[in-house]
């Protein structure tokens, strides 16, 4: 019997993407070892896209979580996210070999406990976890990977929404889901969409359920003249993804979406305002780049600017439209 180690992936998207080196560098260190992972609900349908992966472990509340860990007969177990939760599963599941770094008074469930770094990307914070370890680091770019068929479904998908087969397209994702300070203003949003539809190109508006709100408000902003096409809430992950690859480049909040679009090999142009780019950028094979304000009280890292927003309302719309242009 094949034997197995399940990796628990962080709960939020762009956490799961950034931590796709650090998964990458423990497959490469157990090629005859299938690689399992355990994610959330929100997370699951990500896993299809990523390489070297065997299974998914859909988790629920507690105990059936416990009981589905259990199943897979697992003797070692990686736990990014620093929940005491996820330890307290992975002990209950009766894994042996429970890896991590120290959090939440969690070392006593750990066999072995990392002390975390800090002001390190993503990315690296991961990857030191498993250089720790002992395995070794590979590169610091995410890899996804989307199959033939879902590059079809993708174009199937475009195509039934209004798009030519022709028009360049420019996904486009105004949500965030971290807070109002992270979004750049609808109407920037919206003036941005009309200049680049003046040069010939079509938006493809994406994100999920919880974006519907930031997408009509951009939409309603839009030139009369303006057809955008508007998947919001409209795709899973590996639809989004796949809806993704048909387009030139991606503009966007610091979101989930962005760290995806990296993964993929998209341009990406980002905008930051309250969140620190140092940590978070964007990491991938195409141009990424990364454009905020220069104020004093960045990055402040709260949900709501408490002051003025200085750090999104003074990014102008000519140089996001500069910026993206130059993706295309």
């Amino acid at each position: 019997m094949t034997s197995r180690v399940v990796v628990f992936a962080p709960n939020w998207l762009g956490d799961a993407v950034m931590a796709l080196p650090a998964i990458a560098d423990l497959c490469r260190a157990k090629p005859g070892m299938a690689v399992d992972i355990a994610a959330r609900p929100s997370i699951a349908p990500l896993v299809s896209l990523i390489p070297g992966i065997d299974r998914t472990i859909v988790l629920g509340d507690r105990r059936s979580s416990i009981d589905r860990v259990a199943s897979g007969g697992y003797r070692e177990a990686l736990l990014l996210p620093n929940s005491f939760n996820v330890a307290w599963v992975a002990r209950s599941a009766g894994i042996p070999e429970r890896w991590g770094y120290r959090h939440e008074f969690r070392s006593v469930l750990l066999t072995r406990a990392v002390p975390p770094p800090s002001r390190v990307h993503q990315v690296e914070f991961y990857q030191y976890l498993t250089a720790a370890l002992g395995f070794a680091r590979g590169p610091l770019t995410p890899e996804l990977r989307v199959s033939d068929e879902l590059r079809l479904r993708g174009r199937t998908l475009l195509l039934d929404h209004g798009w030519d087969g022709r028009a360049p397209l420019v996904a486009v994702a105004p949500g965030a889901a971290f807070g109002g300070a992270k979004r750049w203003p609808a109407a920037r949003f919206a003036a941005t969409i009309d200049a680049l539809a003046r040069d010939g190109a079509t938006a493809v508006v994406i994100g999920a359920p919880a974006d519907t709100d930031a997408g009509r408000e951009m939409c309603t902003l839009l030139a009369s003249a303006t057809r955008p096409i508007n998947l919001v809430g409209a795709t899973d992950l590996p639809l989004l993804a796949a809806v993704l690859v048909q387009t030139r480049a991606l503009l966007t909040n610091d979101s989930g979406a962005m760290h995806v679009a990296a993964a993929l090999g998209l341009n990406v142009t980002a905008v930051f305002g309250p969140t620190n780019e140092r940590e978070t950028r964007p990491l991938g094979t195409g141009r990424r780049s990364v454009i905020h304000a220069e104020t004093w009280c960045r990055p402040y890292m709260l949900r709501e600017c408490p002051l003025t927003h200085r750090c999104m309302t003074t990014v102008s719309v000519e140089t996001v439209v500069n910026d993206v242009k130059a993706n295309l």
